[in-house]
C-alpha cells in the first residue's frame, strides 16, 4: 500500500511539472527541466520547513543539548536535512535520472555523499551569511540553496545517477 501511494504521488508530481514543459521544450532537455522543476519543488519545501522549524518549533532559541549548543539557524538546518534528503533522492531517482542503471543502494550512498558535501557548504554559507554578514536566516538559506543546487546537479548527473558508460561496472 505504501509503495502504491509513493508511485501515485510521484506520478502526480510528474503530471504536474510536465504540464509546464511544452513552452520550454525549445530551451531545455526533459532531464534538465525535470531536475530544475523537482529542485524548485524541493527547495520551496525546504525553505518552508526551514522557516517553520526556525520560527515556530525552535522559536529562534538556542538548542542546548547540555554538552553542545546549536544556534537556531544551524539546528533548523539539521532538522530539515533528512526530509530534504528523502524528497530530493526520490525526485532524482524516480523522476529526473530514471535512465541510470546503477543499483539503488549505490545511488543512495552516492547521493548521501553529495548531501554531506552540500550540508557542509550550506552550514558554512549560513554561518557566514547570518553570523558574519548579519543577514536573516531564511534569506541566507535561500542564497545557500542556489549555490548547493549548482553543485548538486553536476554531482548527481555525473556521479550518483550517471548513465551506464562503456567502461563502468554496475556493481
Amino acid at each position: 500500500m505504501l509503495k502504491k501511494l509513493g508511485t501515485y504521488l510521484l506520478q502526480a508530481v510528474v503530471r504536474f511539472i510536465d504540464f509546464f514543459y511544452p513552452p520550454l521544450r525549445k530551451w531545455l532537455s526533459l532531464e534538465l527541466y525535470h531536475y530544475l522543476a523537482c529542485g524548485c519543488l524541493n527547495a520551496v519545501q525546504d525553505w518552508l520547513l526551514y522557516s517553520f522549524f526556525y520560527n515556530i518549533v525552535l522559536r529562534r532559541q538556542i538548542v542546548d543539548l547540555g554538552f553542545f549548543a546549536f544556534e537556531p539557524h544551524s539546528a533548523a538546518l539539521i532538522m530539515v536535512t533528512p526530509i530534504t534528503f528523502f524528497v530530493g533522492f526520490s525526485f532524482s531517482k524516480y523522476i529526473t535520472f530514471r535512465g541510470s542503471e546503477i543499483k539503488t543502494h549505490w545511488q543512495l550512498v552516492r547521493y548521501a555523499l553529495i548531501l554531506t558535501i552540500n550540508f557542509m557548504v550550506s552550514w558554512g554559507c549560513i554561518k557566514l551569511l547570518v553570523e558574519g554578514i548579519g543577514l536573516y536566516p531564511t534569506p541566507s538559506k535561500m542564497i545557500t540553496t542556489v549555490i548547493t543546487t549548482l553543485i548538486s546537479f553536476l554531482l548527481q548527473k555525473y556521479y550518483s545517477f550517471r548513465k551506464h558508460g562503456r567502461n563502468e561496472q554496475l556493481d
